[in-house]
Parts: C-alpha cells; structure tokens; sequence
C-alpha cells in the first residue's frame, strides 16, 4: 500500500465514520435504543474513528518516510482491520446473522498487529 492509498483509505474510513456516527445519534437513535445497542454501535464508530486518524497519521509518516517494509502491511491491517471489526458489529446491529461476532475479534487482532508493525516500522527506520 502506497501513502496514496493508505491516504484514500483513512478518508473514506473517516467519513464513513462520521456518518454512521450521526446516524447513530439521529437518524437510527431509536432503533438501536430498542435493540440495545446503543453502546455497541458507539464502540464500533470510536473504533473506526481512532484507527482511521492512525491510518491518516500513518499515511502522512509512509510519504517522508518511505518504506517497502512494514508500514505498507500495518496500513493495510488498519484498513482490514476497520472493515472487519466495525463492520462486523454494524452488520450486528443491523439484523446480521450471529456468527458476526466471531469475525469482530480477527478485526481486532488486525489492528492490534497494525499498531505492533508502525511500531516496528518506526524503530526499524
């Protein structure tokens, strides 16, 4: 993943999560107060928001510093990390299937092995 890409990435991601964020509060404040899954919903957007800045931080590090090492592998954990462990839970809350929770721990350990590469990446550097 070039910085470009892990750049796109960390937009979209943020933007994303600005918008599911304010459906959370407005559009679907309902809905998942019924559901109870309010908390939910909000832990996965705070997810989404965090590790999309580490992804633009990242981004902005790839592009002074470029390395075909691994800061590309941690930004594209980061964007892997995002969609599976966020998405999984939205998908949850939506009406998914159950089996969902299973994949939310695999994007966990995406982005915890994200944070151990841009650590390496930066002692490596």
């Amino acid at each position: 993943m070039t910085h470009r890409s892990a750049l796109a990435w960390a937009g979209l991601l943020g933007a994303a999560g600005v918008a599911l964020g304010a459906a959370g509060a407005h559009a679907m404040r309902e809905t998942l107060a019924a559901r109870g899954a309010r908390d939910i919903w909000e832990t996965a957007v705070a997810f989404q928001m965090y590790h999309a800045a580490a992804l633009l931080g990242l981004a902005g590090w790839m592009r002074v510093q470029p390395s075909p090492g691994l800061a590309p592998w941690s930004a594209r954990l980061f964007a892997c990390g995002i969609v599976l462990f966020s998405g999984s839970l939205y998908w949850f809350v939506l009406g998914g299937p159950h089996a969902l929770v299973y994949v939310t721990p695999l994007g966990g350990l995406c982005l915890i092995v994200a944070w151990l590469l841009a650590a390496l990446a930066a002692l490596k550097g």
